[in-house]
């Protein structure tokens, strides 16, 4: 941050100067040269550059930035921290003097302990005593003074202000300052004649929580990957405290659609991983997100609201790693596309989506380029990144830069303000009044031109930081040297022709926003997960169900949320890559033990099980035969079938093939998008090819068998009939031979039809139903037969 001049035209009076000076010397000659005869114990106290025996802790400042006629008020506690108990210690204020400029703000509030030669000398009223104070005890304190008590300048502008204890101890019996704590008083009576145009950024961002699986239900619920998310919208969450306090706050609103379609989500009925399955949200949740939704669409209601891409993708690791990866690029594109219509589906007020917003405001020339490919014409990025080292003031923050970009650069005091933590009264209040100091120091650098300045906080204020963050927009309420604005017009202001507009180099880009930038790896994965689900929707007869969820969890696997968060990030990737792969793999062949086929000619049955709520279509269905010269499949090496299968079904698909020579061939079945693209895995499995099969061979036994018994028949009626000629003499020898012979031929007659019917019955065993219905996936059972 440029240090700032000199605040033009708000010295003080040559009147007051000079009654000043005359009162210093009056009272300070004779005291001067009471010291220089006999220095004291006390003058050599007062010499220490640092006394924080007892730590003075300022926890309220009322009002914040007071007007004639106000009381301030200062309330805090004293903590003696020393060895020795304190004894006839006053308790005082230390008002003065005026600061010129914001470096001078930033080095007070970097001075510990109680500095002689730097502090203002204690007014005389009012004084609490504190007779003693042992070793440990803390009491609080209580000061109230009126502004004209203060010797304020009737200019404004910006002061110290301490509180400081001073008194004795058992190894040092004399008075000194033994604490001090110090913070800022802005003292603007009167509006200045140009008011500073502050823009502050109101975030609504929060971490991925919504996993790629959905429910099996009609409207598809969503599947969380746990419910943290509910935690920060309860009554007094993070989430639910950025809304309430921001509705009656003039800030922008920027806001990460993905946290709204979460809660949306929620909202509609949601589920909760757990284990291995998942569980139903509760009733209490689903409600308590309605009313958050609710709430903040009456928030932004008539006010500006800028969307971020979807899931707040990470830019500069996109940057510097994602451009490696083919297709990153693609991925935040699609997420500045979602973002305009989930806010105005959800929140029904038209969004700003031409923003992008690196990581603390840290850019360098791949950063923009990033940026505005996606169609991000305004980049937010910060003042310790793009420098005005030369300046003397704090410049506008549109910094036009080339190809129709515009850096709008916020300013990097404001902006870290409120990081830390803000739980404890002391640094909270502490941070306000160090906010509202600098923020009226920056329209006393050149008060005669009005500015616009632009504070873009962290990602996620903790509840105490937007706390912290509200009190410092209400202490500008009064419009006595800001005036609000919102972001769409800041980055379309004036800009001020002496701003740096030098985007940095690569090499000046921060080592440790570096280091914590998703991995090439991380965009490796999601190209992965990608290319497979480009894959699997051409096969679905709903793509609807399970594109949408996988695409937008990708998105959020670049989310800037990821940052410190290494672990988490690869774990859900992953879970994403398990649930579209447990997708996939319900669409699969069902593998085949070893087949016989017998003759030249027959066909193979080939099942593919679909176990999706949805049908699939567009697939082909490919056999292959490792010997064509053994067995053809649909008279050539390989054949393709197209199939359909239905949801929760199977389907089988029978190939003609026709063999050439006994012997085993190894047959491939390998399913095929439309596009020629292998799904899935491919399955092998055996055909042994046998002229003689058990089953001809037991047709010939059988044929063979009845000869014999028709041989063995016709022998036993020739020897009955041999008898029967012996026994009756009546009869002639050609009669008999007649009947005999007659006899036989009925009985041949009689037995061929059997033997006729059994070879009939020895056909082609019937096919099976082509579709199957739902059944098991597993291999057929061992000596399975192909059809002839």
């Amino acid at each position: 941050m440029a240090e700032a001049a000199a605040f033009q035209g708000t010295g003080p009076s040559p009147a007051r100067r000079w009654l000043r000076r005359t009162l210093t010397v009056a009272v300070g000659a004779p005291l001067l040269a009471g010291l220089l005869q006999n220095p004291s114990p006390a003058q050599a106290a007062e010499e220490t550059p640092v006394s924080r025996t007892v730590d003075v802790s300022i926890d309220t400042l009322t009002p914040s930035a007071p007007v004639e006629g106000d009381t301030v008020t200062v309330t805090g506690t004293l903590t003696n921290r020393g060895k020795r108990t304190i004894t006839d210690a006053t308790v005082n204020l230390r008002v003065g003097p005026r600061m010129d400029s914001r470096s001078e703000i930033d080095q007070v509030a970097r001075r510990k302990g109680f500095r002689s030669d730097s502090d203002p000398q204690p007014l005389d009223a009012p004084e609490i005593k504190v007779p003693r104070l042992a070793v440990g005890v803390s009491q609080d304190f209580r000061i109230s003074v009126p502004v004209a008590d203060l010797d304020l300048d009737d200019e404004g502008g910006v002061y110290q202000l301490g509180v400081s204890l001073s008194g004795q101890t058992s190894d040092a019996r004399w008075d000194r300052v033994l604490g001090i704590e110090r913070t800022f008083l802005p003292y603007q009576p009167e509006p200045t004649a140009k008011r500073t145009q502050l823009t502050y950024l109101w975030p609504l961002i929060s971490s991925a929580h919504v996993s790629a699986d959905t429910a099996s239900d009609e409207q598809q619920s969503a599947v969380f990957q746990d419910d943290e998310l509910v935690e920060e919208l309860r009554p007094g969450g993070r989430l639910d405290q950025m809304v309430t306090l921001g509705k009656d706050l003039p800030v922008t609103w920027v806001i990460d659609p993905d946290l709204l379609a979460s809660v949306e989500a929620m909202a509609k009925g949601y589920r909760v991983k757990d284990g291995t399955g998942h569980i139903a949200g509760t009733e209490a949740n689903r409600e308590l997100a309605e009313n958050w939704l609710g709430q903040l669409e009456k928030a932004v209601q008539g006010r500006k609201v800028v969307a971020l891409p979807f899931a707040d993708p990470d830019l500069a690791s996109l940057a510097h790693h994602g451009k490696a990866v083919p297709g990153s690029l693609g991925h935040l594109q699609s997420a500045t596309a979602l973002s305009a219509s989930t806010v105005e589906t959800i929140l029904h007020v038209q969004p700003a989506t031409d923003f992008a917003w690196p990581v603390e405001g840290a850019v360098d020339p791949s950063i923009m380029a990033v940026a505005t490919s996606a169609g991000a014409r305004k980049v937010i990025a910060r003042s310790d990144s793009i420098q005005d080292d030369d300046l003397s003031y704090t410049p506008t923050a549109a910094r036009p830069i080339g190809g129709g970009a515009t850096a709008v650069v916020s300013d990097a005091e404001l902006s870290t303000a409120f990081q830390g933590d803000m739980v404890r009264a002391e640094t909270s209040t502490l941070a306000v009044q160090e906010f509202l100091a600098q923020t009226l120091a920056i329209t006393l650098e050149q008060p005669q031109d009005r500015r616009s300045v632009v504070v873009a906080p962290q990602r996620q204020p903790s509840v105490s930081q937007a706390q912290a963050m509200a009190a410092a927009v209400r202490g500008l309420g009064a419009k006595r040297w800001t005036e609000p604005l919102d972001l769409v017009a800041a980055a379309a202001a004036k800009p001020d022709p002496d701003a740096s507009t030098r985007v940095p180099r690569a090499s000046q880009y921060p080592k440790k926003l570096r280091d914590s930038e998703l991995p090439v790896d991380a965009f490796r994965d999601m190209k992965t997960t990608g290319d497979e689900l480009d894959d699997f929707k051409v096969i679905l007869s709903k793509p609807d169900r399970v594109v949408p969820p996988v695409l937008t969890a990708i998105n959020r696997e670049m989310s800037t949320s990821w940052r410190g968060r290494t672990t988490a990030a690869a774990i859900y990737r992953v879970d994403v890559q398990d649930v579209l792969r447990r997708l996939t793999k319900s669409v699969v062949l069902v593998d085949k033990s070893a087949l016989t086929l017998s003759g030249r000619s027959a066909t193979i049955p080939v099942t593919v099980q679909n176990k999706l709520l949805q049908d699939v279509e567009g697939l082909v269905l490919r056999l292959t035969s490792s010997n064509g010269t053994r067995l053809k499949v649909d008279g050539d090496t390989s054949a393709d079938l197209p199939i359909t299968v239905r949801a929760g079904h199977s389907q089988s698909v029978k190939f003609p093939a026709s063999a050439n020579a006994n012997g085993q061939v190894s047959m491939t079945a390998q399913l095929y998008t439309a596009d020629g693209t292998p799904y899935g895995t491919q399955m092998t499995f055996s055909v042994k090819v046998s002229e003689m099969t058990p089953t001809v061979m037991l047709v010939i036994a059988g044929g063979v068998l009845l000869l014999v018994l028709a041989g063995v028949r016709m022998y036993s009626q020739r020897k009955r009939l041999a008898a029967r000629a012996a026994e009756a003499e009546a009869d002639t020898p050609a009669e008999s031979e007649a009947e005999a012979g007659t006899e036989g031929e009925t009985d041949a007659a009689g037995d061929a039809p059997a033997g006729s019917g059994t070879a009939d019955g020895a056909g082609q065993p019937s096919d099976p139903d082509p579709d199957t219905g739902s059944e098991s996936g597993d291999p057929s059972g061992p000596g399975e037969k192909v059809d002839r």
